[in-house]
């Protein structure tokens, strides 16, 4: 694998590691909440021919990956920005300047 170039800087995560990050995310909270909604519907309702392990399984796996997929895409729609916003990032990472005081601030006297 070649080096990279010398004059690189920071570098964000790519849009597919947001992608990534945002699917991993709304899964975990669409299992979370698949769990709580599917167990009410099981206190509620039964858990029918499946069984209750298959029947809470099916409402994880479907929260799960619904809402997986908003969220990955939300956030791919959600870091796509502009030049301007861009540029903003590439300046804050910079080194602060330190400027010299101006003449006029200076005490007089010496």
């Amino acid at each position: 694998m070649p080096p990279l170039p010398a004059n690189r800087g920071p570098q964000g995560p790519s849009t597919t590691d947001k992608l990534k990050m945002g699917a991993m995310m709304g899964g975990t909270v669409g299992v979370i909440i698949g769990f709580i909604f599917g167990t009410v519907n099981i206190f509620r309702y039964g858990a029918g021919t499946n069984g209750i392990m298959r029947t809470l399984g099916q409402y994880m796996a479907g929260s799960g990956a619904t809402f997986g997929f908003f969220m990955g895409i939300g956030s791919v729609i959600r870091t796509d920005a502009s030049p301007i916003a861009a540029e903003a990032f590439a300046r804050a990472q910079r080194r602060p300047l330190i400027m010299a005081a101006h003449q006029a601030y200076r005490p007089r006297g010496k």
